[in-house]
């Protein structure tokens, strides 16, 4: 049972990455039902309060904070398995929000995304560091956009050429672990904009397995941390 809660409040692309654009909240008396995707997968959104996907949200931060708060207290997930926030790049007042009113609940951790150049490992730098600051887990870090293999020779080719190492050796540097590398795929972008499931669209896909793989790697490392909460309690 997974529940997916995007806290990008001017930029809600959830919505429409999950085929969802359209849906609306709905209220009962046990709180905001989220949408579901399928019976185990329930997402919420401010997309979904929006007159129009074209709608700009434009707030400052104590009235972000507030939509936070209700998204974690107000919605009825019912029993979960894996809670999984979508944040936006930064780190910002959504970051600060979500960590200090999950503080209590013991976070798994966080999965970091980058792509290979160097400006982009330099903004995640400053994500690492800021986890380190809350005392918030790393999970791993997923280099996105990491070459790309041709679907007709089977070449790779680097298009965002890693000149400082890419997230491999800022991995080695900093003592974290990689999570994968996800290759550049014209699909995930078409799955993306028609809110299908890339995975079903394409499971023979190098950037399929490739997921496969990462996701494998997260679960083991969240059973880990249970056991290990289990044996402290």
């Amino acid at each position: 049972q997974v529940a997916l809660l995007d806290i990008d409040i001017c930029g809600p692309s959830i919505p429409k990455m999950m085929g969802l654009e359209g849906e609306q909240v709905h209220q009962s008396g046990s709180g905001w039902s989220p949408v579901y995707v399928e019976e185990n997968l329930g997402v919420m959104s401010v997309g979904f309060l929006l007159s129009s996907p074209d709608d700009a949200v434009i707030w400052r931060g104590p009235k972000k904070n507030g939509l936070i708060k209700q998204f974690l207290r107000d919605v009825d997930w019912g029993e979960i398995d894996y809670l999984i926030v979508d944040t936006p790049p930064g780190t910002s007042d959504e970051h600060l929000s979500i960590v200090q009113y999950l503080s209590a609940t013991h976070i798994d951790g966080a999965v970091i995304i980058t792509t290979p150049q160097e400006v982009s490992l330099q903004d995640v730098r400053k994500e690492i560091n800021f986890c380190h600051k809350v005392k918030l887990p790393i999970i791993g870090v997923v280099e996105n956009m990491s070459g790309f293999i041709c679907p007709k020779c089977k070449n790779e080719s680097q298009i965002f050429p890693p000149t400082t190492g890419g997230a491999e050796k800022m991995c080695q540097n900093l003592n974290i672990s990689l999570l994968g590398k996800v290759p550049l795929d014209p699909q995930i972008g078409k799955s993306c904009d028609k809110g299908q499931s890339f995975l079903s669209e394409a499971p023979e896909s190098p950037a399929t397995l490739s997921y496969r793989s990462i996701i494998q790697r997260i679960q083991e490392y969240c059973d880990q941390h249970h056991f290990q909460e289990e044996k402290i309690i």
